[in-house]
């Protein structure tokens, strides 16, 4: 939990200095290091603005959902927790879950089953991290039907192109029903940094421009929200 508040900590004043342009400039080591007794409108005054947002947002956490972020991932572990290549995925009993395992699995087939394993449980992670964050449906198949039913103004393209959502690749299915479940049960997010939204490499979206990238695997570019 720490090194997420960190890393977005980081992020968040990254970004702000960016877009100012004068503390990246003007601010020598020495300045930084004495940066805890300047004034409010400098650097401490700052990341005392930072903290507050993050302070903010882990509040708006319920319980139940900061133990989820806690927990330690309790599936079969290999070198990598999650990083399972194809024939070991097929190898496990057919996976099974509840109706956002299934919203999940859903997800990865439509948006990602033609991916690289990291590609998908990169795909995974954005979807759980807008489950934590504080400005996206706190479930994961809110998440991933918001704005389901007005077309081209979901979240997820699949949800809303007018095409029928048909599972035609049982083992494609199976694979990624198993990545869905490891993800739930709390296998770590480090492949894309927290990141809450991702393209293909063909497409531009306008946002993309506001976010800072972290991530780039297969065809997808990834980033994240700041806040």
């Amino acid at each position: 939990m720490t090194h997420r508040i960190l890393v977005a900590l980081g992020a968040g004043l990254f970004s702000l200095c960016a877009a100012t342009g004068a503390v990246a400039q003007n601010v020598s080591e020495l300045e930084v290091t004495l940066s805890t007794s300047a004034s409010a409108s400098g650097l401490s005054g700052v990341l005392n603005q930072l903290m507050g947002v993050e302070n903010a947002s882990l509040s708006g956490l319920n319980a139940t959902r900061l133990r989820t972020l806690a927990s330690p991932f309790s599936g079969e572990r290999s070198d990598d927790p999650r990083i399972m290549d194809a024939s070991a995925l097929m190898a496990l009993n057919t996976p099974r879950g509840n109706d956002d395992w299934r919203c999940l699995t859903e997800a990865l087939y439509f948006e990602a089953r033609g991916e690289p394993i990291e590609g998908q449980y990169a795909v995974a992670e954005v979807i759980l991290n807008r489950v934590d964050h504080g400005n996206f449906p706190n479930t994961i198949c809110g998440v991933i039907n918001q704005g389901t039913g007005r077309q081209f103004a979901c979240q997820f393209t699949y949800t809303c192109d007018g095409r029928p959502e048909e599972i035609g690749d049982e083992d494609a299915w199976h694979r990624l029903g198993h990545i869905a479940r490891i993800m739930i049960e709390g296998a770590p997010r480090d492949l894309t940094v927290g990141a809450t939204h991702y393209h293909a490499d063909f497409v531009n979206p306008q946002w993309a421009s506001l976010y800072p990238m972290t991530a780039d695997i297969g065809i997808h570019h990834f980033y994240r929200q700041q806040y």
